[in-house]
């Protein structure tokens, strides 16, 4: 897994920080305004936590090595570890990558559309991390990209399976607003039809109060 693959645009290293979303990733409660007029809370303490309920879905179908893009914390690729699955996380958040190595999660600080070593068996991209970058194809495309053969892509989706946004967004904390950025939402009707354009079809999912799709290359 040391072959760098998925080269999208020059590598530039990690983003700079985005201040409310840095504050999230440090612990602070926040909340997530978009350009609809729509208000999310994020979910700061989940994120922090141990791996727990409704991770199991996303944790039992890793079989192999895992890519985590946008790990935050780390909560995720920390259980794998703990299970014996190789797992890297990927963030650009400096205070994200300080979480991670404090729980002895390897991680990358690096920005998820720069150079990224390996191949990987599954990638995740949990707690609504299909919306980075506002463009959930180009992301698909970019998960698909760092699959193994016969490897497959975890998605959480909207909790709505018809949602589809895109758009920006900015993180609001006690500490104060983040910078506008491109966001998106998508619910599970809508990821078959952009996952479809990204050349990945549908082989499992699971509805409730969170959601999640598994996706692996079409034949």
């Amino acid at each position: 897994m040391t072959e760098p693959v998925g080269l999208l645009r020059p590598p530039s290293g990690p983003t700079h920080p985005d201040p409310g979303f840095d504050a999230a990733l440090r612990g602070v409660p926040a909340r997530m305004l978009r350009s609809d007029g729509s208000e999310v809370v994020l979910a700061v303490r989940r994120w922090h936590a141990e791996a727990a309920g409704d991770d199991a879905w996303l944790l039992d179908r890793c079989t192999g090595p895992v890519l985590d893009l946008g790990c935050g914390p780390g909560r995720l690729v920390a259980a794998l570890g703990s299970r014996g699955i190789p797992a890297l996380g990927v963030d650009s958040s400096t205070a994200a990558v300080t979480r991670c190595k404090a729980r002895g999660a390897a991680v990358l600080h690096r920005d998820l559309f720069d150079v990224l070593p390996g191949r990987w068996q599954h990638v995740l991209l949990a707690d609504g991390n299909i919306g980075i970058g506002g463009d959930p194809l180009r992301l698909l495309r970019r998960a698909a990209a760092l699959l193994r053969p016969g490897g497959t892509v975890l998605v959480e989706t909207d909790p709505d399976p018809a949602a589809y946004w895109a758009g920006t967004a900015r993180v609001h904390t006690p500490e104060g607003a983040g910078r506008p950025l491109p966001w998106a939402v998508v619910g599970a009707d809508a990821l078959r039809a952009v996952a479809a354009a990204a050349g990945l079809e549908v082989i499992a999912a699971r509805a409730g109060r969170r959601c999640f799709s598994e996706l692996r290359l079409l034949a």
